[in-house]
């Protein structure tokens, strides 16, 4: 469809050349529509989602500007920040900036909560080329002057919906505020609602929108399913469904961080190797929760909504819906953690009666319904109307399943 490479796209040889070492080649539509304008200084809103090649989209632009202006920072001052919604995605885009700046000399400097801040106070002392953070830490260190935004000429907000959802607007404010006001600024976020569209307004001067269409956000190559089944009987086919190995590798989300924490306690105690991640574990934890399940150690990670976005593991057989989300919108970011890169997978839903008004809101948001497996719900036409009582869960789930099993695994993609 088309020619374009990175060295049309006009980056420099020491780009393309991390680029090269990371097997890269060809640009991503966002890719290729984002970084020519970031490269003449333009401010942009971009509309994609996760898995889309943003991070790289706004990245080597920052690292093409910020290398060829050959400014060592001063103690304590940063000359491009980045935010994140969440710590793991904060640590995630340090990754990225790490490996395509590989050829260049700068520095970067992640400042989240719930890691040590004597050490990145200390990574501030010399200054930074690129502060990468959460809102709520960086406000911090901006409070006692240990970061200092004055010379910051490219701001990168990630995520914006995420940002709102998670109430960090006035953190936002505040950081915009000690901005300069002649700088370059990027906003990207997957869905745009009021609030971030009001938000992008007043921090884009004239910008360039990229927007990646909406209906890819649910891969074509993910296989959805629904078990109607009542709360009582959702841990019975968890853990059967388990027993087949083409679960492979399995994230699993609940609702809350105590439903969470049981359904990990659950699975630890049949055998099978878990994990949890949610808001209440420290950053440690979390960092090896991921590790063990990027390794193969852990084969289940169970999460809040925390790691709906921007956490990019590859590999992943399923995702199992244990709650819906409480938005509808949710859910399709919890499902786009399988058929990452082109690969396929399944995502499967269990739904009891309290949650049947969400699976509505989400197939009408994707515009089609959701194969259910087994039997169909029973009406609830009366308030105080029951489900019917399903059969013994290992009969249900073989009578479920039948010829029309979920699919199994699904190969690594790079």
């Amino acid at each position: 469809m088309t020619n374009t490479t990175f060295a049309s796209l006009g980056l420099a040889e020491p780009l393309l050349r991390a680029l090269s070492a990371r097997k890269f080649e060809i640009p991503t539509p966002i890719q290729s529509d984002s970084i020519p304008s970031l490269l003449v200084n333009k401010d942009l809103l971009g509309i994609a989602q996760t898995g889309s090649g943003k991070t790289a989209a706004f990245t080597l632009p920052m690292l093409q500007h910020l290398s060829a202006q050959q400014i060592r920072p001063a103690p304590f001052v940063a000359r491009a920040l980045i935010l994140a919604p969440t710590r793991e995605l904060a640590l995630q885009i340090d990754e990225t900036v790490r490996a395509l700046s590989v050829n260049l000399r700068l520095r970067t400097v992640v400042i989240i909560g719930g890691a040590s801040r004597y050490k990145q106070v200390e990574g501030m002392r010399r200054g930074a080329d690129i502060v990468i953070g959460t809102p709520g830490r960086v406000c911090d260190l901006m409070q006692t002057r240990e970061l200092q935004l004055g010379a910051v000429t490219r701001f990168v907000l990630d995520e914006a919906d995420r940002m709102l959802d998670l109430g960090f607007i006035k953190d936002i404010r505040r950081i915009v505020a000690a901005l300069p006001a002649m700088r370059q600024s990027c906003l990207w976020s997957a869905t745009m609602p009021a609030e971030v569209a009001s938000l992008a307004n007043s921090l884009l001067r004239d910008p360039v929108r990229v927007e990646i269409a909406r209906k890819e956000e649910t891969a074509p190559k993910i296989e959805q399913f629904v078990h109607h089944i009542p709360q009582s009987g959702k841990q019975s086919l968890l853990l059967s469904m388990l027993q087949d190995a083409a679960f492979s590798r399995v994230i699993v989300f609940t609702r809350t961080k105590h439903g969470a924490n049981k359904v990990a306690g659950v699975l630890e105690e049949k055998g099978i190797q878990v994990n949890a991640i949610h808001g209440n574990k420290s950053q440690p934890q979390r960092e090896k929760a991921l590790r063990d399940f990027r390794s193969g150690r852990a084969r289940v990670l169970v999460a809040t909504d925390i790691a709906a976005r921007g956490i990019d593991v590859t590999g992943i057989s399923h995702v199992i819906n244990f709650d819906l989300p409480a938005e509808a919108e949710s859910y399709v970011h919890r499902i786009g953690r399988t058929a990452r890169a082109g690969a396929a997978g399944t995502a499967i839903a269990f739904c009891d009666s309290s949650e049947r008004g969400t699976l509505r809101q989400i197939e009408r948001m994707m515009g089609t319904p959701i194969t259910v497996v087994g039997d169909a719900p029973p009406p609830m036409d009366h308030r105080h109307a029951q489900p019917k009582r399903p059969s013994a869960p290992g009969q249900a789930q073989r009578r479920r399943f039948g010829n029309n099993r979920p699919k199994g695994g699904m190969r690594s993609a790079a």
